[in-house]
């Protein structure tokens, strides 16, 4: 069922649409610029009905849970971390699921350049998702593009906006380029994201990705610069910050839903990421 109203800790910035009209006519806005952006945690009963499609594009990154979107009448599943890009001037619905519903940042994005750089965002001839392969960076980069408007939607902001929002579906476009999926690596990226709530060990990995594990250690060292191990951590840290962020869930459920089944080493590792405990973490982002 839709929800009508908002959700609790949600974020919400919207131009006043005289501002845009005036920004269509800049040189650097008239290109590229955000319409709207906002923060839905755990968006339980989230639906939008677009039959006309939106006057700009659309961009979520499933950041937790779970939901489903339709474009041009086809629907996919949307399973954290993800992406969603759906063109403007076609017809879409989605909502989030009803048993984990979703934790989204969204943004809407419109001028002469926006339509091309989202089409390249995802395989568009074959689905509007795709796996989410970065969630910090972009995920940083549309909290930050939020925080930006909700201050203060002046041109010279509009510009900030915009030069983020071009950061971010520039960086999604370029980890569509690089995904393959007869890429071991890449195998095995997927492989993590989608396993956020248990640990993997390096040979069930190694068998994944179809290389051995000694291989597959030298890929990702030369990736990320670390091991697979620390690169899994780094995703369940990050699911962790916005479980946090965008649930009432305790810390040891958090640790659950991350994988850590004694919440007293959870806590250690959080703490080694990010320098603070969970619950500090938490209370800063509240204040």
């Amino acid at each position: 069922m839709a929800r009508p109203d908002g959700f609790p800790r949600q974020r919400i910035a919207i131009v006043p649409r005289p501002l845009v009209a005036e920004a269509d006519a800049r040189p650097i806005t008239r290109r590229l610029q955000v319409t709207d952006a906002g923060w839905f945690p755990h968006a339980r009963g989230h639906e939008r009905s677009r039959p006309g499609g939106a006057a700009e594009s659309v961009i979520m990154l499933c950041v937790a849970g779970s939901g489903w979107v339709e474009l041009d009448g086809a629907r996919h599943t949307v399973q954290a971390p993800a992406l969603v890009a759906l063109p403007a001037g076609r017809a879409h619905r989605y909502g989030a699921s009803d048993d984990k519903p979703w934790t989204i940042w969204w943004l809407h994005v419109r001028g002469s350049d926006a339509d091309e750089l989202v089409a390249a965002c995802v395989d568009s001839e074959r689905s509007p998702v795709a796996v989410l392969r970065e969630v910090d960076r972009t995920t940083q980069l549309a909290e930050h593009i939020v925080a930006i408007l909700e201050k203060d939607p002046s041109p010279p902001r509009l510009v900030r906006a915009a030069g983020l929002a071009w950061n971010l579906l520039t960086t999604l476009v370029s980890d569509l380029a690089v995904a393959d999926s007869n890429d071991p690596l890449q195998r095995a990226m997927n492989y993590l994201a989608h396993r956020l709530d248990r640990p993997v060990s390096v040979p069930e990995l190694a068998r994944e990705a179809r290389v051995s594990p000694s291989h597959l250690g030298a890929l990702f060292r030369a990736a990320t610069g670390g091991g697979p191990l620390a690169h899994h951590i780094t995703l369940r840290m990050a699911r962790a910050r916005q479980l946090l962020d965008g649930t009432d869930l305790s810390v040891s459920e958090v640790a659950r839903e991350t994988g850590y089944s004694d919440p007293l080493y959870f806590s250690r590792q959080f703490r080694q990421a990010h320098g603070e405990s969970p619950s500090a973490y938490r209370e800063l982002r509240k204040g």
